[in-house]
């Protein structure tokens, strides 16, 4: 009942709004349009201007298989819109002497490490507020391979390759944030998740706000994510745990409660009378830190031009008037949070549909409107784009089937390609067979290995047990290489497109062996006059050779054994007829060599 009142009050203050403001009379018709041109499960907006909610309304269903609708009220997951609260934590460090933007954040955490002593020594924490460290955004890392673990995905650092020097380009970064929100941490002696609250949603009375997906899941009136398949249908997403990740992206927030996000920049950091973030740090954060990219205006908007990064912010031109702004997205949602500060106005538009257009859309439709420019057609050029989209997908699938060698097979038996591969920076996953084919296995999601050619395979979803055949021909792929002894040794995927292709070592399947099976090995074993013993000690098989090291043995098939601290080195126990082990097959990278036990 309460939840029901609350829709209606909305739903009140939205009709009376609208009523009043001549410049938004007949939005709703065009955001409906927008939402059955996009095909769009639902979306929430709310106009700010100065520090009053001038309009607020949702569109659609936040349940679309249930038909429950959206409105002013309901949680979406924000996204990247998130990165600006990050910011804005240390912006009120900075002003409480706390730390400098010029220092290093190796003086907040020690134990990060960087890929080279250049980044190590000469990062700042401003390159990391405004993308500006050289490093690419590795995503893979920790979207493929989540933890709950901060100081964990912090670790991966060291091994993520830059791929230019500090400040030389700006290049979109999430680790970046991550660091913000655990320099804070360490600060402060809070969670960046308890800094959010007790700094901004506390005094914001940002009441339905929350920062993890366990809340969102708890929460009355929150939306489910859905994306677009290409047949048009509506498909719902699970949400998606960004976990450690969360300074970067894992609020979750209504229209309403970002209006007050927004009315505290608009006023200059004061809300309510009261000044929660000081105005240096907000002229300063919507500011040009650094240019995003070159490039000249389009020959259709030539007053929507320059691009620049602030902390946690994009500046542009948007017909003559200064934009601030970010997008967000996460599995299933999208967002804009925008205001034109001169102006006074401010848009937000949260979206439950992956990837979407529905954000920009409705923001730039708005503005027109509230700026008083000429209204741009933008649905109009959305479908005429889209056109061209599909066309350019379509070209892509025909390239991909002509990369494609036809007629060729796997170099091994699929068992052969099974194992645990790891990479430092990303992570570890694990490579299956059931029922004769191939999956790859990380935590609890499972890919199809949909051979390509050669020892290369494409990753295909599972979806509800069933392998999602459209994305046959355009998913990413996974090349496997062998080492010198013909052994699958790693497999290399390009998730990072700015540096080489991530290399995964292959640790192989083990298997367990009783003591009384590894008894059967031990003894001395002759090749070429030189002796090799085979023993156990406290159940584990070593073989040793005079003048080396002992090796330890590790089982990976019936009288198969690795080495292990040698890759491409492993050993066969051979049986006679009787059933008795009489030779050891040593395979090398430089050829296999045959032992024949030694009799006692």
């Amino acid at each position: 009942m309460k939840t029901l009142a609350l829709a209606l009050f909305s739903l009140l203050i939205c009709t009376t709004v609208d009523a009043q403001d001549k410049r938004l009379k007949g939005i709703d018709k065009e955001l409906n349009k927008i939402l059955e041109t996009t095909n769009a499960a639902g979306f929430a907006v709310a106009v700010v201007e100065g520090d009053k909610i001038i309009y607020a309304k949702g569109f659609g269903y936040r349940d679309y298989e249930n038909k429950v609708p959206a409105d002013a009220n309901t949680l979406f997951a924000i996204g990247s819109s998130t990165k600006a609260f990050t910011s804005s934590i240390l912006g009120l460090l900075r002003e409480d002497d706390k730390l400098s933007f010029d220092d290093n954040p190796r003086k907040y955490i020690p134990e990060l490490e960087f890929y080279n002593n250049d980044l190590n020594n000469n990062l700042i924490i401003k390159d990391l507020m405004r993308h500006s460290s050289g490093i690419p955004r590795h995503d893979g890392s920790w979207y493929f391979f989540p933890t709950h673990d901060k100081d964990s995905l912090i670790m991966r650092l060291k091994y993520q390759e830059p791929f230019t020097g500090i400040r030389q380009q700006w290049y979109y970064n999430n680790f970046g944030f991550l660091i913000q929100g655990v320099i804070a941490e360490k600060i402060t002696g809070k969670s960046w998740e308890d800094n959010i609250r007790d700094h901004f949603f506390k005094p914001l009375g940002m009441n339905r706000s929350n920062a993890t997906i366990a809340e969102m899941k708890a929460s009355s009136n929150a939306a489910f994510g859905y994306e677009l398949k290409e047949n048009g249908s509506i498909r719902k997403m699970d949400y998606y745990d960004i976990a450690a990740m969360s300074p970067a992206g894992s609020i979750n927030s209504s229209v309403n409660d970002m209006s007050k996000w927004i009315t505290l920049w608009l006023q200059n950091g004061k809300f309510n009378d009261e000044q929660i973030l000081s105005e240096n740090y907000i002229k300063e954060a919507m500011s040009a830190q650094m240019v995003m990219g070159g490039g000249v205006p389009d020959e259709k908007f030539p007053d929507i031009h320059f691009s620049s990064y602030g902390y946690g912010w994009m500046m542009q031109s948007y017909k003559g008037h200064y934009r601030v702004e970010h997008g967000g997205n996460i599995d299933g949602f999208s967002a804009s949070v925008a205001f034109y500060p001169t102006d006074n106005i401010g848009i937000v538009v949260l979206a439950n549909q992956n990837g979407s257009s529905v954000p920009s859309l409705a923001r730039n439709t708005i503005a027109d409107r509230m700026l008083d420019e000429e209204r741009t057609d933008w649905v109009g050029r959305y479908a005429e784009n889209l056109e061209k989209s599909k066309k350019a997908q379509e070209d892509a699938k025909n390239d991909s089937k002509t990369a494609n060698v036809k007629n060729t097979k796997p170099s091994h038996i699929k068992q052969d390609y099974t194992g645990s591969y790891e990479n430092k920076g990303y992570g570890k996953f694990e490579v299956i067979v059931e029922n004769d084919t191939m999956f790859t296995q990380l935590n609890t999601k499972r890919q199809y290995l949909h051979h390509f050619h050669y020892d290369t395979f494409e990753l295909i979803d599972v979806v509800d047990g069933k392998v999602d055949t459209t994305g046959i021909g355009q998913s990413l792929k996974i090349t496997f290489n062998t080492n010198d002894a013909g052994d699958i040794s790693e497999a290399k995927i390009s998730i990072e497109p700015t540096v080489d292709a991530i290399t995964f070592d292959r640790t192989p399947n083990t298997i367990d062996v009783d003591t009384k099976t590894l008894e059967s090995y031990t003894g001395a074993y002759e090749l070429a006059g030189t002796e090799i013993k085979v023993y156990t000690k406290e159940e584990t098989l070593y073989l040793f050779v005079a003048g080396q090291p002992e090796y330890e043995l590790v089982a990976t098939a019936k009288h198969k054994f690795s080495f292990k601290a040698l890759d491409g080195f492993k050993v066969e126990f051979l049986e006679s007829e009787d059933g008795q082990i009489n030779q050891l097959k040593a395979i090398q990278p430089n050829g296999i060599f045959t032992a024949t036990r030694k009799k006692e």
